[in-house]
């Protein structure tokens, strides 16, 4: 048994398709196909206690170069959604109009710099965060970046008829957004030396993330998926992802006073925050299932999945008769996935076992074994 990060992967996470073009897909076969798993999805998303166990279809394509083509995502994630009918999941599998990590950032003033082949990156950094907070802000709606994520959004749901599953694009916390816009050296000294401003900042953000998401929520209707992105997502779920990593780069208190009210703040808007970051956050596990109105945290518990997974220990005690869903990426084999699920699961538990099997027969006997283990 393994369970070893393998670094030649593009990515860890992610499966081979082949892309089906829109007219290609067979939209009400998969619209059925998700039917006949959302009552099983609303019934735990409202208990107290229980598991599912969700095959993501992870594309590399769809988050590197290729998301700078509304027409090429696409392809790619109907490919997936075909292939996921094919795995033994209690979740389906959803679109998402992703275009890069820095959506919001480009309400400061920031677009996108595309190497060859790559995903894009952020073109630039403030100084300060009294530099930022003096840029020319203008809605995300308004910029290239948001422009074309809205237009991916409507795309998306001309060609699927709006009847497929589709979630936000991916939103970064305004504590992940802002520290990728300010320069390192400064913006950690900042909550030190400029703290108003700091919180001034994270209002800010919080609230230009709000606005966009608003609009991408309204476009999408019925069809939304939340909490979206790298979550288990259906309509029966609720809530906003935002991906927050750099939580392991602050103390507990730091994270409280600062990140957290501006989470919460766009959170409270989508029905509930949900929480996710890379690496391990295992010492801040009680502080996020404290947050105020939190519907669901991720996390990585394996090594194939993250260098820096969390380890298991402490989990089941820290989210057991909270409510709050454990949503667990456990990249490996049979073997390493039942012994993660085992360390992880107790009754009270919400726990979203997130699988990567490489054959239907794998998932199948995961899919097992995990329902023996969570009964």
């Amino acid at each position: 048994m393994k369970d070893v990060f393998n670094v030649n992967a593009a990515d860890s996470q992610a499966t081979v398709v082949h892309p089906i073009e829109p007219q290609q897909f067979d939209i009400n076969e998969y619209a059925d196909y998700e039917a006949s798993l959302l009552e099983r999805c609303g019934k735990f998303w409202n208990g107290d206690s229980g598991v599912l166990v969700y095959r993501r279809m992870r594309v590399k394509e769809v988050f590197a170069a290729d998301s700078n083509s509304k027409e090429k995502s696409l392809a790619w994630q109907l490919g997936a959604l075909k292939e996921s009918m094919r795995y033994q999941a209690d979740i389906p599998n959803f679109l998402e109009p992703w275009h890069g990590l820095g959506t919001v950032a480009a309400a400061y003033g920031f677009d996108y710099l595309w190497e060859p082949g790559q995903a894009p990156a952020v073109d630039g950094k403030f100084q300060s965060t009294e530099e930022l907070l003096k840029a020319n802000i203008r809605p995300v709606a308004d910029t290239p970046i948001g422009k074309y994520t809205l237009e991916m959004t409507e795309y998306f749901l001309d060609k699927t008829k709006g009847c497929i599953p589709m979630s936000y694009c991916d939103v970064q916390s305004p504590l992940n957004t802002l520290s990728n816009i300010i320069d390192s050296n400064q913006f950690y000294m900042d909550f030190y030396l400029n703290p108003e401003l700091m919180k001034k900042a994270m209002h800010l953000t919080s609230l230009l993330l709000t606005g966009f998401t608003l609009k991408q929520k309204k476009m999408i209707g019925d069809a939304l998926a939340k909490p979206g992105h790298g979550f288990a997502s259906c309509r029966k779920f609720d809530g906003i992802g935002m991906s927050d990593d750099t939580i392991t780069m602050m103390s507990a208190d730091l994270y409280k006073e600062f990140a957290v009210p501006a989470m919460v703040a766009t959170g409270n808007c989508f029905g509930g925050t949900v929480f996710h970051s890379c690496g391990n956050w295992s010492d801040k596990k009680e502080l996020i299932t404290k947050i105020e109105n939190i519907r669901m945290a991720d996390g990585a518990f394996s090594f194939a999945t993250d260098p820096g997974a969390n380890p298991t220990e402490g989990y089941a005690d820290a989210f057991a008769n909270t409510g709050v869903v454990l949503n667990a990426r456990i990249v490996g084999n049979i073997d390493v996935v039942e012994e993660k699920v085992r360390q992880l699961w107790k009754p009270g538990m919400k726990l979203i076992v997130v699988t990567y099997c490489e054959t239907p027969q794998e998932q199948a006997e995961v899919y097992q074994r995990i329902h023996e283990i969570c009964q």
